[in-house]
């Protein structure tokens, strides 16, 4: 016998002894959330390593690198500020405009890129979900992660703005933040599960999702005021719906943490319970969503 065989007899052996564990996500609602939140722990160095490898491809062989994430949300800035601020005179009803601009579209922006990118992320990431098995949540996990780095660029230069105009939140308004925050990554994580997975069956979701961020923008008081729509929609079911919408309940929560100047300006009643409804159903839905990834992973292989 050679020594090639015996090595191949041993490397053999050594695998006989070894238990046999399923590459496969584990089925049940209970059960199978648990080995989907282990899975993700064991492999948290590979998650870490996409997150990096999101922020280098985002701006490899670009000369200005992170700056564009400022510069396209700054250029938003100006442009309403302008258009709806000044020619329209919206900034007439809304104390320092642009500071309320900034504070809504930070936190719009965290949600849509989330969203947005969330949604390529299974067939963006084909090539390794054909090649081995790892838990799939790892690629629109990597996504959040490297919107939160630009996130928090861009709230740390909002708060140097407010500082700028004389008028910085104090801590107390933080928890509204910190409140907006916690909605928002529930639920556009939620929604990131769900239609990354149904995007590898049906690649029109991806531009549907364009179309209804769209809708959700202007959806939402970012370049106009709750006291501004109240009038029309106020105590009717369409003001019930305008503030089901749990992206509005994060807006209004930022700018009630950033947006100091507005702070003698009317706010929905139960602004409070809408915002705990809000992190309650996204919890739920976050959970749900996750189960039917989980269903749905089975394939992604065979569909990419």
């Amino acid at each position: 016998m050679s020594v090639h065989d015996l090595e191949r007899d041993k490397r053999a052996a050594r695998l006989a002894t070894e238990p046999l564990v399923p590459a496969g996500p584990t089925t049940g609602f209970l059960a199978g959330t648990g080995a989907s939140i282990r899975g993700v722990w064991q492999y948290r160095e590979l998650l870490r390593l996409l997150v990096r490898r999101e922020l280098k491809a985002r701006y490899k062989d670009s000369v200005l690198g992170f700056l564009w994430t400022l510069i396209k949300p700054l250029a938003m800035l100006l442009v309403y500020y302008f258009a709806i601020g000044k020619f329209l005179g919206a900034e007439r009803s809304i104390p320092e405009f642009a500071i309320y601009i900034f504070a809504g579209l930070t936190a719009w922006t965290l949600f849509s890129e989330i969203v947005s990118t969330g949604t390529g992320s299974i067939v963006g990431n084909g090539g390794l979900v054909k090649k081995i098995y790892l838990p799939r949540e790892v690629f629109p996990l990597s996504v959040i992660g490297s919107a939160l780095v630009n996130f928090f660029i861009q709230l740390a230069i909002l708060y140097v703005a407010t500082l700028l105009t004389g008028s910085p939140p104090g801590l107390d308004r933080l928890v509204f933040v910190v409140a907006g925050i916690a909605i928002i990554l529930i639920w556009a994580t939620a929604w990131a599960f769900l239609l990354s997975a149904v995007n590898v069956y049906l690649r029109d979701v991806q531009w549907l999702v364009e179309i209804a961020l769209m809708v959700g923008f202007w959806a939402s008081p970012i370049v106009y005021s709750w006291e501004q729509v109240s009038g029309q929609i106020g105590g009717t079911i369409w003001g019930d719906l305008y503030l089901a919408n749990p992206v509005t309940i994060a807006v209004m929560y930022f700018q009630r943490g950033l947006w100091v100047a507005g702070s003698d300006k009317p706010q929905p009643t139960g602004l409070g319970v809408h915002a705990a409804a809000a992190l309650v159903v996204g919890l739920i839905l976050l959970w749900v969503f996750q189960r039917v990834f989980a269903r749905l992973q089975a394939n992604f292989a065979q569909e990419l």
